[in-house]
């Protein structure tokens, strides 16, 4: 007779088994898997409660502006000191006080993107998609299922898809609602840049949309750092975008007064920190950056264009559209950038200014740089580029970030153009109208927006 009990000793041992059998199949999946994820490093510790940041880099990056389609493009016309501001063909403006823009010519989404997908696209996104091919491209960076979660993208834009939703209006107006396009509303939201290229790109990781105005693709590649900082994402596609150069986008700004209306002389009309400025040409266009952790670009072998040392955002909490007369905002913004990156003021050794061409823009932010700097503040070089391609908004930061970061890797600083009249409240060296060669180590740039909303980077050239 079996004693009680035994008939369901063998099964509990051969469960046993089975569930250890399990338990190594599933260790050894998961240790492949980890084997083919991205490094991973979390922020390190270093002495007591200190924390070392991880060091963020640049190994990609893509740009589409007035100056051309391509970042070589861009950057030889910046050194060159050449305007790419004219008459605004892209919509009628005959009835408005300013009629120049720094409009991106010859662009074929086709050549980027498939055609249906362009047709889905506001002209913004499109703009994005096409940099941020570009910038993946440059950056030789592989996107599988096993390291896409790993990866993630952060765009800023300022309005959105402000033409495409003009297009609707007079759709509904003329044709009835019905006739509007059936993508119509997600092609105008501004976080469509960032959803299209997570879409296009695999990109299953960290997602954002920055919408603080003129600041936000600066604030967009700021969070993007921190975003690595913090160990959530590896690489970022980060950046900002704009095409906003419409009937009533341009007219919102000339009721304001804060566009130039030297029409007769487009080439010369955006002068910033010139005593005879007279307000910003608008501007379209946008950049990506390839942001990645320096242990995973390390692992990958990555070329390295620059390390992203600092970043600082603020807010001036004083007026809708106007920064408080003694800067206190940029002045936050800047030190706190300068601060991040481990460094003191007078270890920046170039400004890239926001520079609008607009009286008040251009005072404060010298005033700003003073009441940082000191001193030195007339030993830094600055220069703005909007004085080449206009303001371009939210996409603006992310333009200028491309420049800064070809200063630090060709050792030349492109100027500020149009400068002719110097202005007693704006008497720094602004680089002008001719390029300088100068070995450039740190480079700091700023974006201020409506709302009071401000961010600062600042870039170092990389060191191992």
């Amino acid at each position: 007779m079996r004693p009680e009990g035994a008939g369901i000793e063998q099964p509990r041992a051969v469960t046993a088994v089975i569930d250890k059998q399990i338990d190594e199949l599933l260790t050894g999946i998961a240790k492949k898997q980890t084997a083919q994820r991205l490094p991973k490093t979390r922020t390190k510790r270093t002495g007591k409660g200190k924390k070392e940041k991880r060091r963020v880099v640049v190994t990609g990056m893509g740009a589409v502006t007035p100056l051309g389609l391509t970042v070589d493009e861009y950057w030889q016309g910046l050194i060159e000191g050449r305007s790419g501001i004219d008459k605004i063909t892209l919509c009628d403006v005959s009835s408005l006080t300013c009629k120049i823009a720094g409009e991106v010519k010859g662009f074929d989404p086709r050549s980027y993107m498939d055609f249906k997908e362009a047709r889905r696209m506001a002209r913004f996104s499109q703009f994005a998609v096409a940099s941020a091919k570009m910038a993946i491209e440059d950056a030789k960076l592989n996107i599988s299922r096993e390291n896409s979660d790993m990866l993630g993208v952060i765009i800023g834009n300022g309005i959105g898809g402000f033409p495409e939703a003009e297009e609707g209006y007079r759709t509904l107006m003329e044709r009835g609602g019905m006739r509007l396009n059936p993508f119509f509303m997600p092609i105008i939201l501004p976080n469509m840049a960032a959803g299209q290229i997570s879409l296009i790109f695999g990109l299953t990781g960290f997602s954002s949309t920055i919408t603080t105005a003129c600041a936000a693709a600066t604030q967009a590649i700021g969070d993007a750092v921190e975003i690595i900082r913090l160990g959530k994402a590896e690489v970022m596609v980060a950046g900002g975008s704009e095409a906003a150069i419409t009937p009533t986008g341009v007219a919102g700004f000339c009721v304001m007064k804060a566009l130039t209306t030297r029409n007769d002389e487009p080439t010369k009309a955006s002068r910033p920190f010139d005593a005879r400025r007279d307000g910003f040409a608008p501007g379209e266009g946008a950049a990506i950056l390839i942001l990645e952790s320096l242990e995973h670009a390390m692992h990958r072998d990555a070329r390295i264009y620059a390390e992203v040392a600092g970043v600082g955002a603020s807010s001036d909490a004083y007026h809708i559209v106007a920064p408080p007369n003694n800067g206190a905002g940029a002045v936050r913004a800047m030190r706190w950038a300068i601060e991040d990156a481990n460094l003191t003021p007078d270890e920046v050794e170039y400004i890239n200014a926001h520079g609008t061409s607009t009286q008040l823009n251009d005072a404060v932010e010298t005033l700003a740089v003073k009441s940082l700097f000191g001193d030195y503040a007339y030993r830094v070089p600055i220069s703005s580029t909007k004085s080449m391609i206009g303001h371009l908004l939210g996409g603006s930061g992310a333009v200028e970030a491309v420049a800064c970061i070809k200063t630090i890797t060709t050792g030349v600083i492109h100027p500020t153009i149009n400068y002719e009249y110097p202005d007693p409240d704006c008497d720094l060296d602004y680089v002008p109208n001719v390029a300088r060669v100068k070995d450039v180590n740190v480079a700091l740039s700023n974006s201020f927006g409506f709302g009071g909303q401000n961010a600062c980077l600042v870039f170092k050239k990389y060191e191992g």
